[in-house]
């Protein structure tokens, strides 16, 4: 009966998700109807096993979602984001609408700026360049995808994105954990997905299929639709997107202007790295030790705090270059620290129902069953990840409850059969990043909703650059780890 309880609360969770409902109501209540299967004290599990996994994601990732979304809420009141994808479509033209829209997207969040950000910015650059090529606008949702929420999010070494951090306090790791694979990764993904979009313009175009206006993303039932299934996707509120002082002037084009507006962008990797690669492998961290910081190991924090000074190195160029043009600085940080509260609530909620099903006396077959596959640990967390990420419709959600429950046994199993820490990081990352893009998935719906087009006209492409092409990557990862390691 216990299994037949997680089964069905995973159920709920992934059909009510898709109609709609918030999941800061859902989890809790497909934690409690499996905690009902398997006989378990309903209450106890919701507020202790529930909030304390809930709260200790929150007391753990929470910084990084507020600076991250301050950081993107800066970028774009700014200007530096119109300015970075008005130069990505200028330098690239028309004949090339695709590739300059899925640049310009990976340029803007490998350089720390939220997904919503990228997308609320990039679909009416997107609809304006694609009329201009005659490119059918239903192709825009994917080169949108692949670029924003593909290999900068999962592969490629060094992002800020929250997916690539969570699993440095469970294996100790960096933003940059197994830079080899992690680029190689990122070359199949964006190689697949060029492949398949510009195959597809040449398609429509034989078809004389030509670009249609589409209706743009307005208010109402489908701006909080869209709010509380993007929610659990990235760590920025929608609702957010329109709120604060955003510069009035148009974006500049030129060298220097685009130099200013990627000088963020390029400190906050530069940061990220120095600071965990030099910085604070040299510095005196003993004191962490003390009981009054919970007896943390250095190793469980570094990656974190690398990530978080290379987004706080961001808000401070943005301050330093862009200050005049924050017309209202203050509305600008509050609307970023409001985007960022919606979101890591979800996300947490989702963990507090991994906890109570990680908690549960039937989970213990479900975990023995996937630590002991075939292929080793890297199978198996490759596995784990992508069924978690399917399930909660959330790469972010998905990885958290994988590590919960599993990251300390992968830990042992790497550190017995001779992995290095770093390529278990990046095949746990890359396995959330695939199967997360199904239809309920937060991202897609926003995506779509964004772009003005439907599942119907759209979700086949979003299918292939952002599964296909992210499991080729992940088939590229498990085959060369298993074989040469880390690297």
């Amino acid at each position: 009966m216990g299994l037949l309880g997680i089964v069905c609360a995973l159920g709920l969770l992934m059909w009510l998700s898709f109609r709609g409902w918030s999941v800061l109501v859902l989890a809790p209540l497909a934690a409690l109807l499996a905690c009902a299967f398997s006989g378990e004290p309903l209450l106890a599990h919701w507020t202790l096993t529930f909030m304390a996994g809930a709260a200790g994601f929150i007391a753990q990732y929470f910084p990084l979602f507020l600076v991250g979304a301050i950081f993107g809420k800066l970028m774009d009141d700014s200007g530096a984001v119109q300015t970075i994808a008005a130069a990505m479509t200028d330098w690239l033209g028309a004949r090339r609408a695709i590739v300059a829209i899925v640049l310009a997207g990976a340029l803007l969040t490998y350089g720390g700026v939220s997904l919503f950000v990228a997308f609320f910015v990039l679909a009416p650059m997107g609809h304006a360049l694609f009329q201009a090529a005659g490119v059918p606008a239903r192709l825009m949702p994917a080169a949108i995808a692949l670029g924003t929420s593909t290999f900068t999010m999962s592969a490629l070494p060094g992002t800020p994105a929250i997916q690539n951090a969570i699993p440095m306090p469970f294996l100790g790791t960096t933003a940059f954990a197994a830079p080899g694979l992690g680029l190689l990764a990122s070359a199949v993904m964006l190689g697949c997905g060029l492949w398949w979009l510009t195959a597809q313009e040449r398609r429509a175009r034989a078809r004389g299929e030509a670009y249609a206006p589409r209706t743009p993303f307005g208010s109402g039932a489908s701006a909080a639709l869209v709010r509380e299934r993007g929610s659990t996707a990235a760590h920025f509120d929608p609702a957010e997107m329109h709120q604060g002082a955003r510069h009035a002037g148009a974006a500049g084009r030129s060298r220097r202007a685009l130099a200013l507006a990627v000088a963020p962008l390029g400190s906050v990797v530069l940061v990220n790295l120095l600071a965990g690669l030099v910085l604070l492998p040299r510095a005196d961290l003993a004191y962490l030790a003390a009981p009054r910081f919970g007896a943390t190991a250095a190793h469980e924090v570094a990656g974190v705090w690398s990530v978080l000074l290379g987004l706080l190195a961001g808000i401070a160029v943005v301050w330093g270059l862009f200050r005049r043009r924050l017309e209202d600085v203050r509305a600008t940080v509050d609307a970023g620290a409001n985007a960022a509260v919606l979101p890591v609530l979800s996300v947490a909620s989702l963990v507090g129902f991994g906890s109570v099903v990680a908690a549960l006396p039937s989970f213990a077959l479900v975990r023995d069953w996937i630590v002991t596959l075939d292929g080793g640990p890297l199978v198996s967390i490759a596995l784990a990840t992508n069924l978690l990420a399917a399930l909660t419709g959330s790469a972010s959600g998905g990885l958290t409850i994988a590590l919960e429950a599993l990251g300390s046994g992968y830990l042992q199993m790497a550190q017995a059969a001779g992995l290095d820490p770093a390529l278990i990081h990046r095949v746990a990352v890359i396995g959330a990043g695939t199967l997360d893009s199904l239809p309920h998935n937060g991202a897609v719906v926003s995506l779509l909703a964004v772009c003005g087009c439907s599942h119907r006209e759209s979700y086949r492409d979003i299918v292939v650059v952002s599964i296909v092409g992210a499991l080729l990557g992940l088939l590229v990862v498990l085959l060369l780890g298993s074989l040469f390691g880390s690297f």
